[in-house]
């Protein structure tokens, strides 16, 4: 049996692995359209607690171990507020807090995210880097991406989704453009323990 440092070991380096190769394996939707938003956002429905259930591993989230979730609220200037948490390999907390701007006010489904501190992403206003491009029923998933589908998050109001709604979420990337191999899944209390592509 696998100790638990080298389980936590492997799982860094394939989720490493994933991100140096997602570049490459993207770029070939890089030049593509960018993913269609949803035809119209509800942001009031969209608005609480999301847990993320996979992600394509990026830079800034290789911290996370578990239990990774971001909470949108409305700010005093009528924006989003984010606050993304989640355990860290070393079981400690981590957090940051960001804000969200509309970008498309047709569909409400593409927004600009800026984090202070966080480079590329530091300013209130520019071009947009979150796009929802699927949603469940009653707001109960999320496929969330970027216009070069370099990211993506498969977001959840429970830790966990059923078999059908998953195989939507797996239909709802390849709609995107976007590959399920890599989407990793992310370990959630009350969900899965495993990271593993979603094309396995």
């Amino acid at each position: 049996m696998l100790s638990l440092r080298s389980t936590r070991i492997s799982r860094i380096l394939a989720a490493a692995t994933l991100l140096v190769a997602a570049p490459a394996l993207a770029a070939a939707t890089a030049t593509a359209a960018p993913p269609a938003p949803v035809p119209q956002l509800d942001l009031a429905r969209y608005l609480g607690v999301w847990h993320q259930l996979a992600a394509v591993p990026q830079y800034f989230n290789l911290v996370c171990a578990r239990d990774t979730r971001a909470e949108y609220a409305l700010d005093a200037q009528g924006n989003v507020s984010v606050h993304n948490t989640c355990t860290t390999w070393a079981g400690t907390p981590n957090e940051i807090r960001g804000t969200a701007t509309v970008n498309d006010t047709a569909t409400g489904a593409q927004l600009h995210v800026s984090f202070p501190g966080v480079p590329t992403q530091e300013a209130l206003s520019g071009p947009t880097n979150y796009i929802v491009t699927a949603l469940g029923p009653d707001y109960s998933w999320a496929l969330v991406t970027d216009p070069g589908r370099i990211s993506g998050f498969v977001l959840s109001r429970t830790p966990q989704l059923a078999a059908t709604e998953w195989r939507a979420v797996r239909d709802a990337i390849a709609a995107a453009g976007e590959n399920p191999c890599l989407y990793l899944t992310s370990p959630t209390s009350g969900g899965t323990d495993a990271i593993a592509p979603l094309c396995v």
